[in-house]
């Protein structure tokens, strides 16, 4: 490998972290992930974690990959970030962090949402921001803590998401890169500014929103004890990178066409669009501003989509599933080799925590609907993986509403735990009936994206679409089959009366927690 020159993508996931390495045709030459542990110990709702485990799981990676002679430290040219989105970090003004990061998935600030629609008004909020206040996005977290901590409050200088502080500790620049920040649902996504409209009336200082920044921008050279931590280069280039999912619109080639969309299943799961320029969607699916220049992306989200299924593999408690790198493998083979199409007659609605899409409630909650005493192991696992893609197939609902001929989503492209199983993935070809593919290579995603953004920055290529061409090969594709997706046309319509059904009962057993 003498004389080549590679690229770090940086994936800052809510339970680890992912370093990737590639080479100039995107090939992956190796990668490090690194755990770190999630706080919800605070109480119902709460989910936290410490910025610098962040930090030293980062630098850990990255120490591994440069002494492990694979690559030299001299040879890596840049380097990129993707990262969870809406996670809240406050600095003060020597920029300390002043509390635990309040993550994505934290839902205590139901009250505070409450508020924003009461003060702004939930249709001006969408025409500015493009999307309703839930739970999850940066600014009502703000606002808990300015109601709920206010001396931690009166000592924040800034605040910056996940990736933009990691980055910040390796360059000492503080920013905050356009796809991440139009996600704190703090700006004018028209204007790409950030909005007094919306702070003003909350009682928000603009002061306290960082500098804004294009994905490709230079961030800045590597302090010099980050260099002497990590073994990393000065001379490698750190560039501000991108929200995970608009670095895995990036890294699953779903860029400047309007025709596919992106299935991610990971802990939660998306559907995922790109946008020419900016459509309102009244809130019902989420736009934000893209990592490619001048472009949008929109998607809807289903809080628990992976998660369900590694709820079910603790829950099943079976010693013949061993937890590791194959153990939603083995879960899968179970539903394929003990089930069939709908589970025989059970449906389960992945709402462990709540749902974003399309019903935005925190307190609903998740059903086995059918379960009788005929029903085995393979039967829940089936049901889990039906009901996940059942819940994205909420989400096409309403992109099939809205879109319509030249525009319409005709293919679609599998990412994460979805794309590894040849059932899940024939699966969400029957129920979203349309041909579903997977990248050949499964290391893709985000980490690739933020990779690809480096890849771009340092001009290695002209464009995005010229380095997917290059980074990027297709794998398996999967057609509908007429049979079951009959059957589960027929399912789904079922599915969809379980929500109705079932939210009274789950809001009125929500105060017993």
């Amino acid at each position: 490998m003498e004389g080549q020159q590679f690229i770090l993508g940086i994936d800052l996931g809510t339970s680890a972290v992912k370093v990737l390495v590639c080479d100039r045709h995107g090939n992956i030459v190796t990668h490090s992930t690194k755990p770190y542990e999630l706080d919800q110990s605070g109480g119902v709702g709460y989910s936290e974690q410490n910025p610098e485990h962040w930090v030293h799981a980062t630098f850990d990676a990255i120490k591994e990959i440069v002494h492990s002679g694979l690559v030299k430290s001299d040879s890596i040219a840049g380097m990129s970030f993707s990262g969870m989105m809406h996670t809240l970090v406050l600095l003060d003004k020597q920029h300390n962090v002043l509390r635990p990061a309040i993550l994505w998935n934290d839902t205590r600030n139901s009250k505070q949402c409450n508020d924003i629609n009461k003060i702004i008004g939930s249709k001006k909020f969408i025409e500015i921001t493009g999307n309703k206040p839930l739970e999850g996005f940066t600014l009502p977290k703000i606002l808990w803590v300015k109601e709920n901590q206010p001396d931690i409050y009166s000592r924040m200088a800034t605040f910056l998401l996940p990736k933009d502080y990691l980055r910040f500790r390796i360059t000492g620049k503080i920013g905050m890169e356009l796809s991440d920040a139009s996600g704190c649902v703090m700006m004018d996504m028209k204007d790409h500014k950030w909005s007094k409209e919306i702070l003003d009336p909350l009682g928000i200082d603009i002061g306290i929103c960082p500098p804004l920044y294009q994905s490709l921008e230079d961030a800045g050279p590597i302090l010099k004890e980050v260099c002497e931590k990590t073994g990393l280069s000065i001379n490698t280039k750190v560039f501000f990178g991108a929200a995970d999912n608009a670095a895995a619109a990036i890294g699953g080639g779903a860029i400047l066409s309007p025709n596919q969309a992106l299935s991610m299943i990971g802990s939660s799961g998306v559907v995922l669009n790109h946008e020419s320029e900016f459509i309102n969607y009244n809130g019902e699916i989420h736009t934000f501003i893209h990592a490619i220049p001048n472009q949008y992306y929109s998607m809807g989200v289903t809080l628990n989509a992976g998660y369900s299924l590694s709820w079910l593999k603790n829950i099943l408690q079976d010693p013949s599933i061993v937890s590791g790198p194959d153990d939603i493998k083995t879960l899968v083979d179970i539903a394929k080799n003990e089930s069939c199409v709908g589970a025989k007659g059970l449906l389960f609605t992945p709402y462990l925590n709540g749902e974003r899409t399309p019903y935005t409630d925190s307190q609903i909650r998740a059903s086995f609907i059918g379960l009788d005493s005929t029903h085995k192991r393979g039967d829940l696992v089936r049901s889990c993986l039906e009901g996940i893609v059942f819940s994205f197939q909420d989400i096409f609902e309403i992109y099939n509403r809205v879109k319509s001929g030249s525009s319409s989503i005709d293919h679609v492209i599998a990412l994460g735990g979805g794309s590894k199983s040849d059932l899940w993935m024939q699966i969400q070809a029957d129920i979203f009936n349309k041909p579903i593919l997977s990248l050949e290579n499964s290391q893709g995603g985000p980490s690739l994206g933020a990779a690809m953004i480096a890849a771009v920055a340092l001009q290695w290529y002209p464009d995005f679409e010229q380095c997917s061409k290059a980074f990027l090969k297709f794998g398996k594709s999967f057609n509908p089959i007429a049979e079951n997706q009959e059957k589960y046309s027929k399912l789904y319509q079922i599915y969809r009366k379980v929500y109705e059904s079932t939210k009274e009962i789950c809001h009125q057993l929500y105060q017993f927690k």
